[in-house]
């Protein structure tokens, strides 16, 4: 494999405090109060507006605010409450020395996914950071992974693997033929990546060097 595409949340950091954090804000204003931060764990991962509908029955409209809100928080304070998975730097540094072109694909506006990686220092692995629009014209995985594969000159499909926690990394690696690595330290379950048909399941980092290791 000549290109690995990571997913952000739940594959290269652990956001569920800033993610949470910034959804139980939005919520407030909805006059929606939870506790628990592990009831919204399912936001992670799927589009932020989308979840707000299916998870909490706002139209779109008020999906649409809540959104804001969430931003309002995430892109103050959300951002950096974040943790780095360990293993991380050591996979990335890998694949680097071995010369593999490694970008990122994730459903988070690119902007904030920009400075995540800055602020972590990942950045210089990356020969390229794709993210969803906030305009929401680029927001599903499937378009930020054409997205991507575009900028990088659309490789063949037999030489990409998409690495990430949840169903909609897999299904949308597989829908464009690309070699898909599910991982169960992120947010997602062996049963939900087995479902959708991921290549490889992995529970560490460091084992994505040991399926492809030439």
């Amino acid at each position: 494999m000549q290109y690995y595409l990571f997913d952000l949340d739940g594959t290269l950091v652990d956001p569920g405090v800033g993610i949470t954090s910034g959804v139980q804000y939005a919520l407030k204003h909805f006059g929606i109060e939870v506790e628990d931060r592990r009831q919204l764990y399912p936001f992670i991962g799927p589009p932020l507006l989308d979840s707000f509908m299916d998870f909490f029955n706002l139209n779109e409209t008020q999906a649409h605010e809540a959104v804001d809100y969430y931003r309002e928080y995430y892109g103050v304070t959300g951002l950096f409450e974040n943790t780095v998975y360990p293993g991380i730097k050591t996979v990335l540094d890998q694949l680097k020395s071995q010369g593999k072109m490694i970008a990122l694909a994730t459903s988070k506006p690119e902007v904030f996914a920009e400075r995540i990686l800055a602020h972590y220092q990942l950045t210089d692995y990356f020969d390229y950071i794709g993210g969803a629009t906030f305009d929401g014209v680029r927001s599903h995985k499937l378009d930020v992974i054409r997205y991507v594969l575009q900028a990088l000159g659309n490789p063949a499909s037999d030489q990409v693997v998409m690495v990430g926690d949840r169903k909609f990394d897999v299904l949308s690696g597989n829908q464009l033929s690309l070699t898909t690595v599910g991982v169960l330290y992120g947010y997602g379950s062996q049963a939900e990546l087995q479902a959708v048909k991921a290549d490889y399941i992995i529970k560490q980092p460091t084992e994505l060097l040991q399926i492809f290791d030439q």
